[in-house]
């Protein structure tokens, strides 16, 4: 059975309808807190992260903008290749927070396409990581890397087969769109976290913010 739209059932009031598109969207919304929540234990648990999905709202928006390009590619990837389709989002948020720490003043409007290989989506991982982060695939840094972002994957692919969901319906979709947005942002947290960035906790009062010990 595929996954219906309120627009595909005859005789719903516009009421209903949005009552309808209202528990779908607190469906999805639940699963990728769900998910943000499992990846970002696991990648503290390794030492990746501290507790904290560290993120900026210059970052966040980069996704927005590029999330339909990547979608469009990655999607045709998931039944071949779905640790790859979904890990690539998380190299993609390393590389906007590289750049964003850099100079976002000259990378702000960098093209999706600037994050690809010679090969295209095929070789995103391997381009961001040597050409834009400066490592060498051989590395010890970078294999850590991959292997982060693959265990990051893994859990996600998991999750998804938790859900039980059809493929190609409209449900599919949502919740692949769901679990890269989490990669990205994992992505970006672990770059972010790498160049040095912590998360402090700040109180307001009248003399402004001031950090919370």
């Amino acid at each position: 059975m595929r996954d219906f739209l309120p627009d595909d059932i005859p005789g719903l009031t516009g009421n209903i309808k949005i009552l309808i598109m209202e528990e779908n969207t607190k469906y999805y919304e639940v699963y990728e807190e769900n998910l943000q929540r499992e990846i970002l234990k696991m990648c503290t648990s390794l030492g990746m992260l501290d507790g904290t999905l560290l993120a900026s709202e210059d970052i966040d928006q980069k996704w927005k903008e590029w999330a339909p390009e990547y979608i469009a590619e990655a999607l045709p990837e998931v039944n071949s290749y779905p640790d790859f389709a979904i890990a690539c989002a998380g190299y993609a948020g390393m590389a906007v927070a590289k750049w964003w720490d850099e100079d976002w003043g000259r990378h702000h409007g960098e093209k999706y396409e600037k994050l690809h290989g010679a090969r295209g989506f095929d070789d995103m991982d391997e381009h961001i990581v040597q050409n834009i982060l400066g490592l060498s695939l051989d590395s010890a840094e970078a294999k850590q890397l991959v292997n982060i972002l693959l265990c990051c994957a893994q859990k996600a692919v998991t999750f998804i087969r938790h859900e039980h969901i059809e493929a190609q319906t409209v449900k599919a979709f949502h919740i692949f769109a769901r679990t890269v947005k989490v990669m990205y942002k994992t992505g970006a947290a672990i770059q972010l976290r790498r160049l040095g960035y912590k998360f402090h906790k700040v109180a307001l009062d009248r003399g402004g913010m001031k950090p919370l010990n």
